[in-house]
């Protein structure tokens, strides 16, 4: 019998514009999901914040038990991963976790499209947090395992893997966001269309799964694997004690609990932890003790590992530090920056400023979905004729996607006066992310790549300045005020700079996890990273919901400046850890 080029794990034999088939393959799957995932994140602030009267009426919350819910969600999404990459690791293999994950977030977005019903939302956001803790650090972890004997194209490659995040990022806003807010469809429609393409994503994925060869099955039993610099009877050492065990449950239970009380507590008066220590709530001591031994239980184990992967290991848990911020500050765009976008900035265009915006929506719009298709017919002409059905599904996958682009168009152009939708700033982070990964990629190949603590400290002040220039364009708004309509070009600078400090730390850092922990503890580690954005995603919830009492007692311009100066600080403060880090890393670039 002939062996396949995938069966032997020789992956660069058969490339797409110099890396792996099977990068594009994770490319398109992770693409999907990502439409699915930010299509509905565009709605769902939107949507319980929108009035209960009105062409599309939502459920009339306010605006910091929407942030509540807003950041609980995310956090999950970003927490569950560390179970999801467990269960992989030891039993279920990276593939059909990848499968099962986007099995589960289908049925939630499906769950979801029943907005009307409290009960479907909620258990369309279990469903999703659910799936996408199997989806997500496994599809890394495949990734990583491609380019295992190619170190050296693991930064471009992950900045690739980012744009497709980023395409589907795109699409899915742009899209949902247009059905969703649109009172010819509504909420419903907006959450469904997430729902059909992490469907189409699905079965793209299982279809064309054996181009990985080897990577992701079913783990063996007793099965660990060794770095070739890694002394194998050390790699042994170090399994989790029952004191451990009972430690990192009681961790989860306390954090689970904190993050589902917390938009309880906010909406309906009533909370779990009814008792004060001192002058600290209930859940606020609950939270710190939860931290706390957190911490604990990082340093016992990190103590125990040889000292060269020590050193290894805390380089991440810093960089993964920085990560909490980043995100805090950055997720503000699902959050306090949609609600500036609805409620503050001037949107109805009429004459020449609605046929201005038309052409630019027009090109940004159809360019990169053509440079996504010529993508898509590379991959055709290197992998139809082995793995034909998944091509044709994600082939119908981008004819629904041409047809709605289409059909968009006509309608903005077809209207007397256009109203910007609030989701649609949101498309700018991946408009400028898909023009300028590929750039910044080559960068990371090139003698001019810098370290790691360099690309993250630059990233954090190109953040800072980013809100710098919402905080400038907002100095006009009265404190306390609901409304205003202020220039659309400080959201789009913000969006801007946003996104290139997005690029000089979020690929790179999943990179970096990589090459800096052994192979045999990529999916926990992976997991371990998804933890510090869950809880960079829970305080930009907590922080975007004190938009008002911040504007009402001080200015809108003050909240954003708290957004300018901590980000700014930070990326000074990690570039001046420099040689330390380099240290740490033990040669590792």
């Amino acid at each position: 019998m002939q062996t396949s080029i995938e069966t032997k794990d020789d992956f660069f034999s058969s490339k797409v514009l110099g890396h792996p088939s099977g990068l594009f393959v994770l490319f398109f799957t992770e693409m999907w999901e990502r439409f699915s995932y930010y299509g509905m994140r565009a709605l769902l602030v939107l949507f319980l914040t929108s009035s209960l009267f009105g062409d599309n009426p939502g459920w009339g919350w306010p605006r910091e038990h929407a942030l509540a819910i807003y950041g609980s969600y995310t956090s999950l999404a970003y927490l569950t991963p560390i179970l999801g990459g467990f269960i992989a690791d030891r039993f279920i293999g990276y593939r059909w976790a990848v499968i099962l994950g986007a099995l589960l977030m289908t049925l939630g977005h499906l769950s979801m499209a029943f907005e009307f019903n409290p009960i479907f939302m909620y258990l369309g956001l279990c469903l999703l947090v659910t799936g996408n803790g199997f989806f997500k650090p496994n599809m890394t972890s495949i990734l990583s395992h491609m380019y295992k004997k190619h170190p050296e194209k693991k930064d471009g490659a992950y900045t690739i893997f980012y744009m497709g995040v980023n395409s589907g990022a795109f699409l899915g806003m742009l899209l949902c966001g247009y059905i969703g807010e649109s009172p010819n469809w509504g909420w419903s429609y907006g959450f469904g269309l997430a729902g059909i393409f992490m469907f189409v994503g699905m079965l793209q994925f299982y279809f064309t799964k054996n181009i990985f060869g080897s990577i992701g099955l079913k783990p063996e039993k007793n099965n660990i694997v060794v770095d070739e610099d890694e002394d194998p009877a050390e790699a042994k050492k170090n399994p989790f004690s029952i004191f451990d065990i009972v430690l990192i449950a009681l961790i989860s239970i306390i954090g689970l609990v904190w993050i589902i009380n917390d938009p309880v507590s906010k909406i309906t008066g009533s909370t779990v932890f009814k008792f004060n220590i001192g002058s600290l709530t209930g859940d606020n001591f609950a939270i710190i003790v939860a931290l706390a031994l957190f911490l604990f239980i990082l340093v016992k184990r990190i103590s125990q590992y040889t000292p060269k992967l020590r050193d290894k290991m805390i380089v991440v848990i810093v960089l993964a530090f920085i990560t909490i911020f980043f995100w805090a500050s950055f997720e503000q765009a699902g959050g306090s920056m949609t609600i500036f976008a609805k409620d503050y900035t001037a949107r109805l265009l009429e004459g020449n400023a609605k046929i201005v915006f038309n052409v630019a929506n027009t090109l940004i719009t159809i360019v990169p979905l053509v440079i996504i298709t010529y993508v898509l017919f590379s991959l055709f002409r290197k992998t139809f004729g082995r793995f034909a059905l998944g091509n044709i599904i994600l082939a119908v996958g981008f004819a629904i996607i041409w047809g709605l682009v289409i059909y968009m168009l006509k309608n903005q152009y077809s209207d007397v006066k256009a109203e910007v939708p609030a989701t649609w700033f949101g498309v700018l982070n991946s408009l400028f992310i898909i023009s300028c990964a590929p750039i910044v990629s080559k960068l990371w190949e090139s003698k001019f790549n810098p370290t790691a603590t360099v690309k993250n400290g630059l990233g954090m002040i190109l953040l800072g300045i980013g809100f710098a220039a919402l905080a400038y364009g907002s100095s006009s708004i009265p404190p306390g005020a609901k409304v205003a309509s202020v220039s659309m070009i400080w959201l789009i600078l913000a969006y801007f700079f946003h996104t290139m400090g997005e690029l000089f730390i979020s690929p790179v850092g999943l990179s970096y996890v990589s090459k800096l922990v052994p192979g045999r503890m990529i999916g926990i580690m992976f997991g371990i990273w998804y933890l510090a954005i869950a809880i960079g995603n829970k305080i930009a919830g907590t922080m975007g919901g004190m938009i008002d009492k911040i504007t009402a007692q001080y200015s809108m311009s003050t909240f954003f400046l708290i957004f300018t100066l901590i980000p700014v600080g930070l990326g000074i403060f990690i570039m001046l850890l420099t040689p330390i880090i380099k240290k740490l890393m033990h040669g590792v670039k």
